[in-house]
């Protein structure tokens, strides 16, 4: 099978081992529902709670980062364990992505409505996308996958960068800046027509049902990137 663009969905699917049982295209989307429901009443609850200025909003956000990113890793890593924690993770992060959202509400009103609109519609279009031209996968695979890893060392070097007061221009409202996220929202679109394919072909070669759990978990993955990235470009739009 040809290598996977989707980082969360690579290291597990390669450590894959087979149970008796199948992994399917429908029981994958049926967990894909289940944790953007558990992802959606988190993101209820945490909008609604850090209204409450007495709310201790840093805390809740470091908990929910915390958790987020080790059950992520856990989860990439050891891809049988996925049916336990993929509904914990969705939970982290829709009280993750509820305190971010509201944050970006308060500095730019009116945010939060088209970046979860744009998202669902770049959802839309690569699943139709996909639909029709399905080996556009093959063509695309190899491009995303570099453009992912540079962009990861990108973030890296500005994160290693602001430790000596260093701020790197793709983090301004300026042209580059907006190029920049154009650009990783248009690779985080291309990664979901990658998802979708490593999806139908792991169901195709009969991995095992587990494996649900896990490509719903790198498929959300790649929703979550692509919502804070558009989420992030028109915040950087409403800054100028």
């Amino acid at each position: 099978m040809r290598r996977e663009s989707n980082p969360a969905l690579a290291a597990g699917f390669e450590k894959a081992v087979s149970d008796g049982t199948t992994m399917t295209v429908g029981g994958t989307i049926v967990k894909i529902l289940i944790m953007t429901a558990i992802l959606g009443v988190a993101f209820v609850y945490s909008w609604i709670a850090f209204q409450n200025p007495d709310v201790n909003y840093k805390s809740a956000l470091v908990v929910s980062l915390g958790g987020s990113l080790i059950l992520g890793l856990l989860t990439s890593f050891i891809p049988k364990i996925a049916q336990f924690t993929a509904v914990f993770y969705a939970a982290f992060e829709g009280v993750l992505l509820g305190s971010i959202s509201r944050y970006f509400e308060s500095m730019f009103p009116g945010i939060v409505f088209p970046a979860m609109l744009l998202t669902i519609i770049c959802l839309v279009a690569t699943v139709l996308i996909y639909r029709r031209t399905p080996d556009i996968a093959g063509r695309i695979s190899r491009g995303v996958f570099i453009a992912i890893i540079s962009i990861g060392a990108i973030y890296l070097l500005g994160m290693v960068l602001s430790f000596f007061g260093i701020t790197l221009p793709i983090y301004g409202s300026g042209i580059i800046g907006i190029g920049f996220s154009l650009f990783v929202i248009a690779i985080a679109t291309a990664s979901l027509i990658m998802d979708y394919d490593f999806i139908l072909k792991a169901s195709q070669y009969g991995y095992p049902k587990y494996m649900e759990w896990y490509g719903a978990f790198g498929l959300m993955v790649t929703l979550i990137w692509l919502y804070t990235e558009i989420l992030n470009l028109l915040a950087k739009f409403s800054d100028n």
